[in-house]
């Protein structure tokens, strides 16, 4: 189902809607996958915990994985199976309760390993990362084997005889990457850690493998993890995406609140914010796709041919002298209370949302398969105070 502006007519904005029949076409081409290739793959909470649909997912998927205690307690108390769970860094306070929400537990360093694994005593099963130094993610703010990297284990800083109770490996290398990606990446990672694979139970290629974008190679993805599998046989195979699971499942509707213009620069102001609710807009940095618009580059003069009366920057709400996104062109001019609809973000919106300046927070929307539009979560000042009680 595609929602058009008029879904939302009665609905307050801003609002983030979940699309049922959209996540279902993920779940079941991961499933898919998962089922073809003969191995496991689990949500990643960091780029997605919206817990109310957990029900679905489970219909799909039978466990999930986390970063920190609180999230492997969602996957514990809201999805039902204890999470695999990795964290840069275990705290005295928290490990215990970690362990005890905790399937498979792996450590970031072998210094982490030392001070912790004996109080694990056969809880979970016990994982370390290892750190191939490969990684073709060209943001450095996103790429976890960039030079000085505090993730993982190098193969010359391991041991030729791992610990008894170490069981596992895992590896993240990828961001929003190909199978092609994964292929070239797993040359590195078998060259310099096979030698200890037989001493493992499991191994774990982390997220970032973006099976359900449109022009993915999910065919290649088999085979080169039927390849694996057929290579070290003994070895559970997991994969813990994030993105993928919720890959153009529903957009942000938002609202023209003003509209300025500054030397030229006409500035469409909404009733969201970049750094607030769609902060890797920002961070990556990457443009957004907006219905109904098209991104100019202000760099090629012959998009300035266009009419000049339908060309907006996009700003957010906020005090953040940078909160703004590129231009855009309109088929019309833009007038305040217009919905303005910012396609594909229900993944790494919702978890890394913030508010600051005290900026509204989007409600959270599920439209069903029938579509009816439920309201999941609706904001109000009391959680804005009670963030700072």
């Amino acid at each position: 189902m595609h929602i058009d502006r008029q879904t939302f007519d009665g609905v307050q904005t801003p609002v983030y809607v979940l699309e049922e029949e959209l996540l279902r076409r993920n779940l079941q081409l991961i499933a898919g996958v998962a089922e073809d290739a003969g191995v496991e793959i689990i949500l990643a909470y960091k780029a997605y915990a919206l817990w109310k649909t957990f029900p679905i997912f489970r219909e799909y998927i039978h466990a999930t994985t986390a970063s920190s205690l609180y999230e492997a307690r969602l996957a514990a108390e809201e999805f039902g199976e204890k999470a695999h769970t990795y964290s840069p860094a275990y705290t005295d306070k928290d490990f215990d309760e970690i362990v005890r929400c905790s399937s498979h537990l792996t450590f970031n360093s072998l210094s982490q390993y030392e001070r912790f694994h004996e109080r694990i005593a056969g809880k979970c099963s016990i994982g370390l990362r290892i750190n191939p130094g490969y990684s073709e993610v060209e943001t450095l703010l996103y790429n976890p084997c960039a030079p000085g990297t505090r993730f993982g284990v190098r193969a010359d800083k391991l041991p030729k005889q791992l610990p008894n109770d170490l069981e596992g490996f895992h590896c993240h290398c990828h961001c929003e990457s190909g199978a092609d990606v994964f292929e070239r990446t797993l040359v590195h990672i078998e060259e310099q850690f096979s030698p200890w694979f037989e001493q493992l139970k499991w191994i774990n290629f982390g997220g970032g493998h973006l099976m359900t974008r449109k022009d993915y190679d999910v065919p290649h993805l088999i085979n080169i993890l039927k390849g694996f599998k057929q290579r070290y046989p003994h070895l559970k195979v997991i994969l813990e995406p994030g993105s993928a699971f919720a890959w153009q499942t529903g957009p942000l509707v938002a609202e023209v609140v003003d509209i300025v213009e500054d030397q030229g620069i006409r500035t469409a102001i909404l009733n969201v914010s970049f750094t607030c609710h769609m902060p890797d807009c920002l961070e990556m940095p990457y443009y957004p796709e907006v219905r109904g618009a098209k991104h100019i580059d202000p760099s090629c003069p012959s998009s300035f041919l266009l009419p000049l009366s339908s060309i907006y920057r996009l700003g957010g709400n906020s005090c953040l002298s940078g909160d703004h996104m590129g231009l855009w062109q309109f088929d019309h001019e833009l007038r305040v209370g217009e919905r303005i609809i910012f396609e594909d973000m229900l993944h790494y919106t919702t978890v890394k949302t913030n508010m600051f300046n005290g900026v509204p927070h989007p409600a959270i929307a599920f439209l069903h398969a029938d579509g009816e539009l439920e309201m999941l979560r609706e904001y109000s000042y009391e959680d804005y105070k009670n963030r700072m009680d």
